[in-house]
């Protein structure tokens, strides 16, 4: 998995954007194009097949822009990718968890309430 961040900022008609570490740049009319050529960018550099970007504007002037190229891609609400083995683990270890927080649920429905029904 490989991501790209880039600093992007707005003089006059053009924005411009640099890597933060590293030395892919663009530049373009409008944000959207400017998002389009660095998507372009680092997909020429690492070429994984899944792609996803997060463009956050700062101020009206100044954005952050972000490429993730690799990883799990999330289709239809599941994962489509292989997860890591770490994250497999994690998930199993997860779901014992979530059934002993529902067993305490159960157990504090039964409380006594201080009075009964054939009083």
């Amino acid at each position: 998995m490989a991501v790209f961040t880039f600093v992007c900022r707005s003089s006059g008609k053009n924005w411009s954007a640099k890597q933060v570490s590293g030395d892919l740049e663009a530049s373009a009319a409008t944000t959207y194009e400017l998002q389009r050529k660095l998507v372009q960018s680092a997909v020429a550099t690492d070429s994984a097949s899944a792609v996803q970007s997060s463009f956050s504007l700062i101020t009206p002037t100044s954005a952050v822009f972000q490429v993730i190229i690799g990883g799990a891609t999330f289709v239809g609400g599941g994962v489509a990718a292989a997860v890591p083995a770490a994250g497999e683990a994690a998930a199993t270890q997860a779901a014992p968890a979530e059934e002993k927080k529902e067993e305490v649920k159960e157990e504090s429905d039964d409380e006594d309430l201080g009075f009964s029904l054939f009083d």
